[in-house]
């Protein structure tokens, strides 16, 4: 069982997704504005929580910055009528790990959470699930096991969709690793939507390795961690 937070102002659609989310096996707690969710945060973890940008009494980017500050463990997903690509990549950088788009089908929404919850799942000590638990190239090193990732000038903060994906990439320096297989190996083989969230991704990871670490985009292909420079 899922402890999921859903934040929606619309008292059907708040009824209705926790009501659903129950029938699946799923604590599914409904919060109708941003002070109730910011107060639901301090109270305890949560799993996954579901946000609507539109809420009445906060702006939905900022209340995502903070549920992300307080939830750092719990997957985000932005739920949204705006279909703006900037929309979407701003709610990206404030902290989601996916979005999905109003109106959407349950069906759609169940799979999306599914995916979601088998991908953060414990894996183990990271032997025998894709690598080695200690992964050093160049100034970076990666502790799988532990879930902590370091540069010389100290331990590089990330959140967990960003570790998969750098260690995914690290697990194979130098090779070219398509969009399709990063998407199936850090968010979910039968993923399917937009993957406009890798692009997200890979861009905080620029962000906070700096210039010593490098991914280069592969135009219409995917992504590739770089050899090491000799310094």
């Amino acid at each position: 069982m899922a402890r999921i937070v859903i934040v929606e102002d619309d008292d059907t659609i708040g009824a209705r997704l926790a009501a659903a989310l129950r029938t699946l096996g799923h604590d599914g707690e409904w919060c109708p504005d941003g002070a109730t969710a910011l107060a639901r945060a301090d109270r305890g973890s949560a799993d996954l929580v579901l946000l609507d940008l539109g809420l009445p009494d906060t702006d939905g980017f900022e209340l995502c910055r903070r549920l992300r500050e307080r939830l750092p463990d719990a997957v985000l997903v932005v739920l949204t009528a705006r279909t703006g690509e900037m929309d979407v990549i701003q709610a990206l950088e404030s902290g989601a790990d996916d979005y999905l788009t109003k109106p959407f089908r349950l069906a759609e929404l169940h799979a999306r959470i599914a995916a979601h919850l088998r991908r953060s799942a414990p894996r183990g000590n990271g032997e025998g699930d894709g690598g080695p638990t200690r992964i050093c190239h160049g100034v970076l090193r990666i502790d799988r096991a532990a879930r902590r990732c370091f540069t010389p000038t100290g331990e590089v903060g990330l959140r967990p969709k960003e570790f998969d994906l750098l260690a995914r990439l690290a697990a194979s320096p130098g090779e070219a690793v398509s969009r399709e297989d990063l998407m199936s190996d850090v968010w979910d083989e039968n993923w399917f939507g937009s993957t406009k969230t890798l692009d997200v991704h890979v861009a905080a990871l620029r962000r906070k390795l700096g210039d010593r670490v490098r991914i280069t985009t592969l135009r219409h292909f995917g992504y590739r961690l770089e050899p090491p420079e000799e310094r």
